[in-house]
């Protein structure tokens, strides 16, 4: 019998990808607290550096309290295009150079050089290519070996900045045992909260508990983190791959020359797109628009996008390729839109010019869509509208109803669950949200229009 060789994984994750960028487009930045983030103080905070996090800052805090625990601190408007741009140039290194490469989100990457030390040392080779993409891209990074990605990513955390650590064969345990619970990936501020109220602080402790105690407190997820404390991880690295997609085309009974539905239902695709990114922590960033003429004649326009998933970044550039396209004049039997050139990521990710009120307004709309249904809130101008729920040709389901269907619970990246959101039906409402009871008969299809 043939045994498969020892997995080798390295993870590689840019070093404060965004302040990173804004110092190479003004190298004024370098030695000094900067805040990447809205320029307002409903703004919140996207990315910080280490000497912004000494006085406390961390993502997501408001630009309001960060300004107050760092008067010097310097806010820096986020620059979408550039981060994209020295994204990809980051990406096309490690696909020039490695055979199978995972990319994760826009600055973190795995790498599988399984069987690779054959022919050279794989922790030399990967120090090689660490070496490459600081030279030709300027950017500071670092990374983790091990035979896992587990361990890589926590080795990886545990050096930065601009640093490397090879976690040898068969030392995993032992090197995560004296860290905190807390670099466990999957671990977020809950999970260590109750960790912490059995008395779990250490890896080692968890280490030596058993794995029935864990899935009795936290269930399934709980036997991954044991597992996972004990340097056990067989997850694959996933090929990357930009050609990956979500999208949606609608077909009319009637050809139809009406703009402004046309319009409309491409408003609700781009938003039920959106949302399926959401609920899959994936972020777009291609859009294309596609439509075809009542002769069969078929268009599509594409443009690049910072990398987002929400609707308001999504579909101002949708109507804006569909005004371009649409320049016959003549019937129209088919309308489509599909988000490509995708990574994983969350809502903090494009949240520069946002507020608290609007990364709360999409968690309280997309947690009531969860509950009851994709058209549980949704803008006005696609009432009316019902996009197909699932493929005919496959029969797999899409939005919430295809997560359902798969059992999958959608997570942020730390795959933390999410906190809960107020109830519908109660007074204290998430700020600008009007929460409606489905059903009601003052809305016929049970939406919450915004």
């Amino acid at each position: 019998m043939i045994l498969s060789p020892e997995k080798t994984i390295v993870h590689l994750d840019l070093d404060c990808f965004f302040v990173a960028v804004s110092r190479l487009m003004n190298p004024a930045l370098n030695g000094k607290p900067v805040v990447v983030g809205g320029n307002s103080d409903r703004g919140v905070v996207s990315a910080c550096s280490y000497e912004a996090r000494k006085y406390g800052i961390h993502s997501a805090m408001p630009i309001k309290l960060a300004k107050r625990l760092c008067p010097e601190a310097l806010i820096v408007h986020g620059d979408y295009e550039m981060y994209t741009k020295k994204s990809d140039e980051v990406t096309e290194i490690i696909r020039d150079k490695v055979p199978l490469y995972e990319k994760s989100s826009v600055d973190e990457f795995y790498m599988d050089l399984t069987g690779m030390d054959k022919f050279f040392g794989c922790y030399k080779w990967a120090t090689e290519l660490w070496h490459k993409v600081k030279k030709e891209t300027g950017l500071p990074s670092s990374f983790g070996l091990s035979v896992n990605k587990t361990v890589s990513k926590v080795a990886t955390d545990d050096v930065k900045p601009d640093n490397n650590k090879k976690v040898d064969r068969g030392t995993e345990k032992a090197y995560l045992a004296p860290m905190s619970v807390s670099k466990i990936p999957m671990v977020g501020e809950k999970t260590y909260q109750v960790l912490r109220q059995m008395g779990v602080e250490k890896i080692h402790t968890l280490q030596q508990m058993p794995v029935e105690l864990m899935r009795d407190v936290l269930g399934e997820n709980g036997v991954t983190i044991w597992q996972k404390a004990n340097g056990i991880d067989d997850s694959p690295v996933i090929p990357y791959s930009e050609r990956k997609s979500v999208s949606s085309e609608e077909t009319f009974d009637q050809d139809t020359i009406d703009v402004t539905k046309l319009k409309s239902l491409l408003i609700t695709m781009t938003e039920k797109l959106a949302l399926q990114l959401r609920l899959e922590t994936k972020l777009s960033s291609c859009i294309t628009v596609k439509i075809r003429y009542s002769n069969f004649d078929t268009h599509t326009m594409q443009c690049r996008v910072p990398y987002t998933n929400c609707d308001h970044h999504l579909i101002p550039r949708v109507k804006e390729l569909f005004d371009k396209l649409y320049n016959r004049r003549m019937l129209i039997r088919l309308v489509g839109v599909r988000c490509s050139h995708l990574v994983g990521g969350g809502y903090q990710i494009n949240l520069f010019e946002d507020s608290q009120e609007m990364i709360r307004l999409y968690q309280a709309m997309d947690n009531m869509r969860r509950r009851y249904g994709d058209n549980a809130v949704q803008r006005a101008t696609g009432l009316g509208f019902r996009l197909r729920d699932f493929n005919p040709f496959n029969g797999i389901r899409k939005g919430v109803a295809g997560a359902v269907a798969r059992n999958e619970e959608p997570r942020a990246k730390s795959q933390e669950p999410r906190a809960k959101i107020q109830e519908p039906g109660v007074r204290n409402q998430e700020p600008g949200v009007k929460i409606q009871e489905p059903g009601s008969k003052t809305s016929p299809v049970g939406a919450t229009v915004w």
